[in-house]
């Protein structure tokens, strides 16, 4: 469904910022029903699934919202623009932490009061005693650790990028890899991850060991790139890497035959990981 239809026919939206597209998300969308579409209000901070990398992870239309478009907008007049948007607009669904309006003046209170249908607050969601929240994965991004993140997120975190040219070395003296160079996503811990890496428009993924930092033992400059676990590929244009669990620090190593001795170790664990994960 396009965006033009969904406004037209949508009888039930969820607003929200939804980076991450996290289980605490899903509570919302879950509870839109047959004809619902998720409203994005467009901050241009979202770097767990920047843009429109949102729409991989719900089967509902989505329509975006520029923030600089609407932060002018008193209570009465974001409502006005939602019933404009959604003339057949029945329900809303919100957090329970949601602002609006104005200096986000407004709460789900007011959208309750000014609202002439049915709004629907979802309360915090918790995973193992720990509130589901956008920033608390960024956070465990930032440490490495990738298997939380994962389960807050409901889905393996994910960097696309644009094929590029590496330093030249690693197929000669290392090991192939693919180079991608990736914006608008935050960048987690420097180091090396097991990983699933899909190619161009391959619909599978590839068992992979990837590293994302700084080449300190060789040039400096900074890396994202994925050795594939299966044989060597070829890859035209761009790459997505899914990260599943955090293998090492970035390390220096003083030649490149401990670096590769170190990158063998790498794929072992890496493959010992990835072993029973159905691709």
């Amino acid at each position: 469904m396009n965006t033009v239809t969904a406004m037209k026919d949508s009888t039930a939206i969820a607003i929200g910022g939804f980076d991450g597209m996290h289980i605490g998300h899903q509570h919302l969308f879950n509870a839109l029903g047959k004809n619902g579409t998720i409203v994005v209000i467009e901050t241009g901070y979202a770097n767990l699934t920047p843009k429109h990398e949102r729409e991989n992870f719900s089967h509902y239309p989505i329509v975006y919202l520029e923030l600089d478009d609407i932060r002018h907008l008193d209570g009465k007049g974001f409502v006005g623009l939602l019933k404009e948007r959604f003339p057949k607009l029945k329900k809303i669904v919100v957090g329970y932490d949601f602002h609006f309006g104005k200096n986000r003046k407004y709460s789900f209170e007011d959208l309750k009061t000014l609202f002439d249908g049915e709004v629907e607050v979802i309360e915090e969601v918790f995973l193992e005693g720990k509130s589901v929240h956008s920033h608390k994965i960024r956070a465990k991004l930032i440490i490495g650790d990738i298997q939380r993140a994962n389960a807050f997120l409901g889905h393996n975190f994910t960097i696309k990028g644009n094929h590029i040219s590496g330093q030249g070395i690693g197929k000669k003296e290392l090991v192939a890899t693919i180079n991608i160079k990736s914006t608008g996503y935050i960048v987690p811990k420097e180091g090396v991850y097991a990983t699933l890496t899909r190619i161009d428009e391959e619909e599978h993924f590839h068992p992979s060991v990837s590293f994302v930092g700084h080449r300190i033992s060789t040039d400096g400059s900074f890396a994202i790139e994925s050795h594939i676990l299966d044989g060597e590929v070829y890859c035209d244009k761009k790459a997505t890497i899914s990260f599943i669990s955090f293998i090492r620090n970035n390390e220096k190593f003083e030649s490149l035959r401990e670096l590769k001795e170190a990158i063998k170790k790498d794929i072992a664990i890496a493959s010992k990981e990835l072993k029973f994960l159905q691709l």
